[in-house]
């Protein structure tokens, strides 16, 4: 992996991190009480803005490596299935089982940008706004065997 690639990553971990941070309180909040459609609104964003994070490495990865990022209706998926899976100068960047939890995210990032918040539930979105430092902590981990495992196979 590049040092510039490297460096992406880590800025964009870096404003992920971040972005917990700044919704810790309301989290916290959430943990033992449900939100008002006001906050419903706020994590709704946060959830947005935390996919499109991590969306953001899964792009700057695949372009890294040399590879095309996928187009249609149905990139955005097509993009989590391909950072699954070996590409012809790296290996896979994340584990089936992060594919799928990072899926539901997606799912999710889809709906917010469709529906009124008011439409939102917290029924439909508390689990994945609960996860979300467990999901990124998981995340981190899987970039970091990545990167080793690649570094490796460079040396």
């Amino acid at each position: 992996m590049s040092d510039k690639l490297h460096k992406q990553i880590a800025v964009e971990l870096q404003q992920l991190n971040h972005l917990l941070e700044v919704h810790q309180p309301l989290l916290d909040k959430c943990a033992n009480e449900a939100p008002s459609e006001i906050e419903i609104s706020a994590l709704a964003a946060m959830l947005h803005s935390f996919y499109t994070g991590i969306e953001n490495i899964f792009k700057r990865i695949v372009l890294e490596s040399g590879e095309a990022l996928p187009v249609g209706e149905a990139w955005h998926r097509s993009l989590l299935d391909l950072i699954t899976r070996p590409g012809s100068a790296r290996t896979a960047v994340i584990s089936t089982p992060l594919r799928d939890k990072l899926r539901e995210y997606l799912r999710f990032r889809h709906v917010f940008r469709q529906a009124y918040s008011f439409d939102l539930r917290w029924d439909k979105m508390g689990t994945l706004v609960l996860a979300c430092v467990e999901t990124l902590r998981l995340l981190e981990a899987e970039l970091g065997n990545w990167r080793q495992t690649n570094d490796k196979e460079l040396e």
